[in-house]
């Protein structure tokens, strides 16, 4: 007579693994995705590709890039989280323009053609009618150029900012433009949109580049190499209360800030030739590495989240790592 205590056994074994399995879907499939907080360039097959991801790395959602592009960077989301803007280069890296797209990569458009300028670090007004973005170029008796302009979405109405010259503009939430003063060298201004009332913050015999606003609108992070080495700094939005947070021996890059404003992400060189982007507290404290090959981060902060995760579900944004 056979023994049919072993496949009794087994099939409830076999039950109890499929119901293991199916208890770790529901407790991971029940804990709470946390939101989407930057939008970088990262490396994909060798080239350079558009992504987003939460402030630990865990959910990587790529946005795009263009076989027509030899390069694509600085990238920035609409506040209604429809749209990208950011720079391409053409012309064998000669030409810098800037482009807009749907969130998911979709209807890139290029906005502005002027050859043999760089057109770069774009980024939208609060209420979405605007971009404003960086020119540099070489004039005619050979001194270098550093403006900033202002267009529409479409591209329409492109002029540039009078009065305004340097690099990395920001819109701040009252509307006035945060940026860095022209190479000589650089420092951290604020102006409003028209150019008038430039107020200066800085004031070093070394460069401080890169600034961003913090969601509160309080303060400012930024890079400087005042003690020798290219560090992340924060500050107020008077210029006071500097405080330098990083210590690294070799050169940070592109601060933006956390959500909740708790933390500054930036990016660092690896020893692979590109970059890493890391956390740290506001305080200094606990740096963290949270991606792998990762720089031209841009926060999400002004962006409304619902919408933002609506577009990505609904504009099939591909989800790369969950």
């Amino acid at each position: 007579m056979q023994n049919k205590t072993f496949p009794l056994l087994k099939s409830l074994c076999f039950s109890a693994f499929l119901l293991s399995l199916t208890t770790a879907w529901q407790v991971n499939s029940a804990e709470p995705k946390l939101p989407l907080s930057i939008i970088y360039g990262g490396i994909e097959n060798n080239k350079k590709t558009l992504f987003m991801t939460d402030e630990k790395g865990i959910r990587q959602v790529k946005v795009g890039n263009s076989p027509d592009i030899l390069a694509i960077g600085y990238p920035s989301v609409s506040p209604n989280g429809k749209h990208i803007a950011f720079y391409g280069k053409y012309d064998k890296y000669k030409t810098w323009s800037i482009h807009t797209a749907d969130i998911n990569g979709k209807n890139i458009k290029r906005l502005t053609h002027v050859k043999h300028v760089w057109d770069s670090a774009p980024t939208w007004s609060p209420d979405g009618k605007s971009i404003v973005f960086a020119r540099e170029y070489t004039a005619e008796d050979g001194t270098p150029q550093e403006e900033m302009w202002l267009m529409n979405p479409d591209g329409s109405n492109k002029h540039k900012i009078p009065h305004l010259q340097g690099r990395s503009p920001e819109f701040m939430p009252d509307g006035r433009l945060l940026f860095q003063t022209i190479a000589g060298p650089s420092q951290i201004a604020i102006a409003n949109i028209d150019g008038s009332n430039i107020i200066q913050l800085t004031n070093d015999k070394t460069k401080s580049i890169s600034p961003k606003i913090s969601p509160d609108g309080k303060q400012i992070a930024y890079v400087a190499n005042r003690d020798g080495n290219q560090e992340v700094y924060i500050m107020d939005i008077d210029g006071t209360n500097n405080k330098r947070l990083t210590k690294n021996s070799i050169a940070d890059w592109g601060p933006v800030w956390s959500l909740d404003g708790s933390k500054v992400l930036f990016s660092s060189q690896n020893v692979h030739g590109f970059y890493d982007i890391y956390k740290v507290n506001k305080d200094g404290s606990n740096i963290e590495k949270v991606l792998k090959n990762g720089s031209q981060a841009r926060s999400l902060f002004h962006v409304n989240s619902e919408h933002l995760e609506q577009q990505v579900k609904q504009n099939t944004a591909v989800l790369i790592k969950q």
